[in-house]
């Protein structure tokens, strides 16, 4: 059987790293593109195009200063789209790469997970066989987010309202797996939508 491509999103604080530990146990293969965008920012092609792009003060020491790109692009849709546009691309030549290495494998995954926040955002969804959105109420993202970083809740609302609306990705999605009634609920949901992807008639 040939591996099914299966991308994973939602919006902030929605708990997809939790879904996508659930699902890695049950057998898929994960590709996170959070992990390549950070290797990505280490590139020094990378570095070298954001400080010509936008500017030498948001690298230092050959590193990318985080904390000030996010500043900066989350108030800037102009500034947050010249980013994209220089660590996207690097990112899916390294995200197919890795699918490529996975498929190879004498026994290639059933599952292939790519974990994209920005899956729709990017026109991405065509790439992938079928899409797991992963929902939640807004304020309960915020609590989680609050609790496992240092950023404010306005930044919160920032960072979300800079992603397509989570009800939309939801109405899109093949697969819903909503997170608001703790783990055992979720993981029959993971159960659920891990059986229905690999049926044999799926």
């Amino acid at each position: 059987m040939s591996s099914k491509r299966i991308g994973l999103t939602g919006n902030i604080g929605s708990g997809k790293s939790t879904v996508a530990r659930l699902l890695l146990e049950k057998g898929a293969s994960l590709i996170d593109s959070d992990q390549l965008s950070r290797a990505a920012s280490q590139d020094p092609n990378v570095l070298e195009t954001i400080a010509k792009k936008l500017g030498s003060d948001l690298i230092e020491n050959g590193q990318l200063r985080r904390d000030k790109t996010a500043a900066l692009v989350f108030n800037n849709p102009e500034a947050l789209k010249t980013l994209n546009g220089i660590i996207h691309p690097w990112v899916r030549r390294e995200t197919e790469q890795q699918a490529r290495e996975l498929e190879k494998q004498a026994v290639p995954p059933q599952i292939i997970l790519f974990d994209i926040p920005l899956l729709y955002e990017n026109g991405l969804e065509g790439t992938v066989d079928a899409v797991i959105v992963v929902n939640s109420p807004l304020e309960l993202r915020i609590e989680r987010v609050k609790k496992r970083s240092h950023l404010s809740e306005a930044d919160i609302r920032a960072r979300d309202k800079a992603q397509l609306p989570l009800e939309e990705k939801a109405r899109r999605a093949d697969f819903v797996i909503c997170n608001d009634k703790g783990l055992d609920y979720l993981q029959r949901q993971v159960n659920d939508v891990w059986q229905k992807l690999t049926a044999p008639s799926a």
